[in-house]
């Protein structure tokens, strides 16, 4: 897993297309996908299994909460990890940027990406009808990753999310890098 690079858009965008947006009308095109690939508030994760983009999520970053805008692993290499290590990594540079809730929208038929989201400790929230282009609706679905710090403390709770050793771990540099943020 590493952050996408520019030159990657158009896969990204692709795989959107045929695992994501099936039909609706295509709205991660090459463009926007670049457009976050760029943004200062924007992670664009990539899974590679040689040399290839077998999975990807677009999480943003704002002031309190985060938004997991698209995830996505092939079929091949679904039940494998991928998408657990995808938002594990995501979910971990929000708390480095001091962000503990997440939210995302995921389409009201899919059970799979449901049962998936609730496994990763997501809930539903509310149900959106027509949120996808007026055509299908969507399960407004959040966590809430402070939630056990109640319970166990910060620490305990960054510890777990973050790992014992997460300071000399390449993806906190590569998180605090891509929010800039100051080691």
């Amino acid at each position: 897993m590493r952050l996408a690079r520019p030159a990657e858009a158009s896969s990204i965008a692709n795989l959107s297309r045929e695992l994501i947006e099936y039909g609706l009308r295509w709205r991660w095109t090459p463009t926007r996908v670049a457009a976050s690939i760029r943004a200062p508030d924007v992670n664009v994760l990539v899974a590679c299994v040689r040399g290839n983009i077998v999975g990807f999520a677009i999480m943003r970053y704002g002031d309190d909460e985060a938004h997991l805008d698209l995830l996505a692993v092939a079929p091949p290499y679904r039940r494998a990890g991928v998408g657990r290590q995808l938002l594990q990594w995501l979910e971990k540079c929000a708390v480095v940027a001091g962000i503990f809730r997440i939210a995302l929208e995921v389409r009201a038929e899919n059970e799979g990406a449901q049962a998936f989201y609730q496994r990763m400790g997501y809930r539903p929230l509310v149900q959106l009808s027509g949120y996808y282009q007026g055509i299908e609706a969507a399960l407004r679905m959040g966590r809430d990753l402070s939630r056990r710090s109640v319970e166990h403390g910060v620490e305990g709770t960054l510890a777990k999310l973050l790992g014992p050793d997460f300071y000399h771990q390449t993806f906190f540099l590569d998180a605090a890098r891509s929010l800039n943020i100051r080691i």
